[in-house]
């Protein structure tokens, strides 16, 4: 029955209209009109010392803070002095509790018995006092007006619906045939016959977007929209949707104090600031990697503004990001650091985007351009040296077996950049240093997360070094570099040794990994012949004495991932800002990302001053 085409099982009934909800014939000709309004100023929580009583800050109003439920709750014993007050946790109900006191019964109507029970998001638990005599709630009908984007609603929004306003007429008069003689009832308010609320809602905009200003933080949203027949001007649809409360914009992310270095030896040249950050794309920002994270504060847009805010608050004069989306490239971020007065350039994964265009993340490496001009930019696919690798180098066919394997196993569409950079204004000639370094190269990349593959990070990086060695010895042996990224491998792995030490040793468990039934091909060489001849050095590990405990923080995974290496011998590390503490990470959210920091790494920032001058 199951496996049967859908087709077979209906026989000779039109598909196109037994299995869908379209209407059969077009819709007329309509245009939509738009009513936004703002709503009364509420009592969010009856407890007097609750911080969300005038607090509006998203870092008092996500699951962590109101204590993983998110849910509001309504005292309904006739018997307490919190009758029919309203709480925004069981937390600040409890406390609440203490403070209550028993009132005088009073006589209810037809002489019903009474029980006390809390409301949690339009549900009773039930409990020993007698229970009061209520209105059927709005909620037990057909939901035409939903509540959505709320703190403490779930992300299906028919959980947190209301009805329709009891409105026989449209914003233009029109009769409205879908208005219903049901109240207007705000979420979690009220239900009981005596209460009464009065709700004032005020008349903001007619305009289809609308963003949010001061006046409305504090305060929920709501949306009347509403489509019409061009030629008769019926009404033809109308449509309610009410918004939670409005957060105000999240506190300016906490200033980064930096850790000075030791500095010894002659004095250098030109200093410019560096920072590192892995972003966090939207495609990897979901509710299930990440499910201790509100879906609001995993949205893009709130953790655009977070994001951006950070970086420029730590004041740079290079940026290398990671997991930059490409559609967000072009219509977010290199707009918003071109206006701070950054110049940039992107370079995507290989692979196709995910769905819709633009749904790919990559990599982005801007400068400052009142401090750098850029001489030259270049991008790395790792895609591209794995077949070159097992053509030109190995001499395999890929078309067979053997080059079909060795490719799908290197195969990871994982990229680089590569730029160099000279002073804007550069440092003049002295007796001391004639020949000054004006011209510094950046790598930045994001190589192959998967833990299962350390043969191919540890392949990535050796290659990454190579093209690396090429291009710079053949413009200048004395060009500093700096290569910064998300290396997804943590100090014990063969790829921080590579990086640190030149070479690899030939014992190294990434080098001699045993794929038992043989399925995965050997891709890497001898491992003597896994070196580089640059000297580097990890910016971290030589400012602080030792890596950070951690640049990637998730309630999954805590360790080091990104790293930022330059050239000892004409670089120097000035000083470096720490990673925060692990209380000050999980002050507001139990990993991250979190209302506080918009990713789930950490930004690395780093003053370098560039040393030496070139060779006779």
């Amino acid at each position: 029955m199951y496996g049967k085409k859908i087709d077979d099982r209906y026989g000779d009934i039109d598909m196109k209209t037994a299995l869908t909800k379209v209407c059969k014939e077009p819709p007329p000709q309509h245009e939509f009109s738009y009513r936004w309004f703002r709503g009364p100023e509420v009592d969010f929580c009856a407890y007097e010392d609750c911080p969300r009583r005038k607090s509006f800050s998203p870092h008092d109003w996500s699951m962590h803070a109101l204590g993983g439920s998110g849910c509001s709750l309504q005292c309904v014993s006739t018997q307490s002095s919190l009758f029919k007050s309203t709480f925004c946790n069981s937390d600040c109900f409890c406390k609440a509790w203490k403070t209550q006191y028993t009132v005088k019964d009073s006589k209810l109507k037809g002489g019903d018995t009474m029980q006390s029970y809390s409301r949690l998001n339009g549900l009773a638990t039930l409990a020993s006092t007698p229970l009061f005599q209520r209105k059927k709630s709005t909620m037990d009908d057909d939901r035409d007006e939903a509540s959505v984007g709320s703190t403490g609603a779930n992300s299906n929004n028919s959980n947190n619906s209301a009805a329709l306003p009891n409105n026989p007429y449209s914003s233009t008069g029109t009769p409205n045939p879908y208005s219903r003689s049901t109240s207007y009832t705000d979420y979690g308010a009220p239900q009981f016959e005596d209460a009464n609320p009065i709700e004032e809602w005020v008349e903001i905009s007619r305009d289809q977007i609308y963003i949010p200003t001061e006046a409305d933080v504090g305060r929920k949203l709501k949306l009347e929209a509403a489509a019409y027949s061009i030629e008769t001007g019926e009404l033809l649809m109308r449509r309610v949707i009410k918004t939670d409360l409005v957060l105000s914009r999240a506190p300016d992310p906490a200033k980064r104090n930096l850790v000075t270095a030791k500095v010894s030896g002659p004095r250098g040249g030109e200093r410019f600031r560096i920072v590192t950050y892995n972003i966090l794309a939207e495609i990897y920002a979901t509710q299930q990697q990440y499910p201790y994270c509100d879906f609001w504060a995993l949205s893009w847009d709130y953790r655009f503004q977070n994001i951006i805010r950070e970086i420029i608050d730590a004041c740079p004069d290079v940026i290398c990001m990671q997991e930059v989306q490409a559609d967000h490239y072009e219509s977010h971020i290199y707009n918003a650091l071109s206006e701070a007065g950054f110049e940039g350039v992107y370079k995507q994964k290989t692979r196709a985007s995910m769905g819709l265009a633009g749904k790919v993340d990559g990599c982005a490496l801007f400068w400052r351009r009142s401090k750098f001009h850029l001489v030259e930019s270049y991008s790395i696919e790792f895609n591209e040296l794995a077949s070159r690798q097992a053509t030109q180098v190995l001499g395999m066919n890929p078309r067979t077996e053997e080059g079909i394997s060795y490719l799908n196993r290197l195969s990871k569409d994982n990229v680089a950049q590569l730029v160099v950079l000279e002073l804007a204004q550069p440092t003049m000639s002295t007796r001391s240093n004639r020949e000054p370094i004006n011209q510094v190269c950046i790598a930045n990349t994001h190589l192959y997360s998967n833990k299962d593959f350390p043969d191919v990070k540890l392949w990535q990086t050796w290659q990454l070094l190579q093209e690396l060695e090429t291009f710079v010895m053949s413009r200048s042996h004395n060009l500093p570099l700096m290569i910064c990224g998300d290396f997804n491998s943590t100090p014990d792995t063969a790829v921080y040794d590579l990086l640190s030490r030149q070479a690899v040793h030939p014992g190294h468990p990434d080098v001699n990994m045993n794929h038992g039934d043989n399925s995965s091909p050997n891709i890497l060489p001898d491992a003597m012949s896994i070196s580089h001849s640059f000297q580097l050095g990890s910016v971290y590990s030589t400012v602080m004495g030792e890596e950070p405990r951690a640049t990637n923080y998730t309630s999954q995974f805590k360790g080091v991932l990104d790293y930022m290496w330059y050239s000892a011998n004409n670089l120097r590390p000035l000083s470096c800002a720490p990673v925060p503490e692990e209380k000050e990470l999980t002050k507001h959210g139990e990993a991250l990302p979190s209302t506080q920091y918009s990713s789930d790494h950490v930004m690395l920032i780093s003053d370098m001053q560039i040393m030496g001058s070139r060779p006779p």
